[in-house]
């Protein structure tokens, strides 16, 4: 049996991107070869109670006023310390490079077992944007790089992250792994069609374009409300998934650019088979986001037939070749207009990148843990010999 810990520096019921890799991560090593314990922050949610199918070991933290998570200090909290001692782990896998992390990076480094990590996040963009100081970038990204390279491997989302972090100071050259999807495709295509049609007042045969996500700025969705306002045609529906800080700003771009009939705003859907439906209805995924690594709504969307349109030099576009597996948009809204109408006007394009999408970017999360568990079986038995 081999126990694998994960840690991580934030975690629900905050919900994002690498929090949920997280999840769909421990709910697949609990068999009868893996056991598996997460660490992570307690939240400030007094109310919230953790109900997960596995074990998860919360650390003490501070709240920070000015940001939505909370800072952790695992060297402070004698119980966490207790568990984590007792945890008996075989190997450890950080999915961030903070306190929970070093905290794990401690124990292997103690007990001599080996180290793994997984890169997310391009994190010199977010401490600039934080800062507005390339001194102070420097010096906290230097640190942030010190943790990672106390692991014996480490493994980007895709190969544009693996090139970033290389560049940001990586022992070698990162190996990648990709992301999964819970989700599988559609059994009854019309139901699942009428089901969007009727829920949200879509005609039948008119185009969707779909964004699911935080409602956030730095996801870029002004870009598409602008793009769609220049499309030749205004005869479709633009679903936005989601809810965040930013959907005043947003349905304020939208009265401004008169699209209030074309756009849908559906607020977080927590139900997966009708977000499903939703992927399925939709005839392009629209994420022209120049911020995320590689986000798992591209995946969910490749799933349920639905190729994506990337915007050139996008982390996010790094799985895809243009015209062949997904689309790929110069950074204006013009040409990211342009392009829409052009998959519009060539269905045997369309028809192309849609079994492309499929069958290139589809990938289930046991198809992704069951990669990773075959990396975790190498470095237990490297660690095992080397003793």
């Amino acid at each position: 049996m081999i126990r694998v810990g994960l840690f991580i520096d934030t975690f629900f019921p905050m919900v994002d991107g690498v929090i949920n890799v997280v999840d769909n991560y421990a709910k697949r090593l609990k068999d009868e070869e893996f056991e598996v314990v997460v660490f992570a922050p307690k939240t400030r949610d007094k109310k919230y109670v953790d109900n997960f199918s596995y074990k998860v070991v919360r650390c003490k933290s501070l709240k920070v006023f000015f940001l939505d998570y909370d800072l952790p200090i695992p060297a402070f909290d004698r119980k966490f310390k207790k568990a984590l001692k007792e945890s008996k782990l075989d190997i450890v896998h950080i999915h961030s490079p903070f306190a929970v992390a070093k905290a794990g990076i401690k124990y292997a480094k103690k007990h001599n077992i080996p180290v793994v990590a997984t890169l997310h996040s391009q994190f010199k963009k977010d401490i600039y944007r934080s800062s507005h100081s390339k001194i102070l970038t420097k010096i906290i990204l230097k640190k942030i790089m010190r943790v990672f390279n106390k692991c014996d491997e480490y493994y980007a989302v895709n190969s544009k992250i693996a090139e970033i972090f290389y560049e940001y100071g990586t022992n070698h050259l990162p190996l990648v792994q990709r992301n999964g999807t819970d989700f599988v495709p559609v059994i009854d295509e019309e139901k699942s069609i009428k089901l969007v049609n009727e829920k949200y007042n879509i005609p039948k045969d008119m185009p969707v374009f779909l964004f699911v996500g935080r409602i956030n700025a730095l996801k870029n969705i002004y870009f598409i409300v602008e793009a769609l306002s220049k499309l030749k045609d205004r005869n479709f529906k633009m679903m936005f998934v989601g809810d965040g800080q930013d959907m005043d700003e947003l349905k304020k771009r939208i009265k401004k650019f008169g699209l209030q009939d074309n756009i849908i705003m559906t607020g977080k859907v927590m139900d997966r088979e009708l977000l499903k439906a939703i992927y399925f209805r939709a005839k392009l995924f629209l994420f022209p986001s120049m911020y995320d690594a590689s986000s798992l709504v591209q995946i969910e969307a490749a799933s349920q037939k639905t190729p994506t349109i990337f915007l050139d030099g996008s982390a996010t576009s790094a799985t895809v070749t243009n015209n062949v597996n997904g689309f790929i948009a110069e950074g204006t809204p013009e040409k990211f207009a342009e392009k829409i109408q052009e998959i519009l006007d060539n269905p045997k394009l369309y028809n192309t990148v849609q079994e492309g999408a499929v069958r290139d970017l589809f990938v289930t999360w046991d198809d992704t843990v069951n990669e990773m568990k075959e990396k975790y079986k190498f470095f237990v038995k490297l660690y095992n010999n080397k003793q």
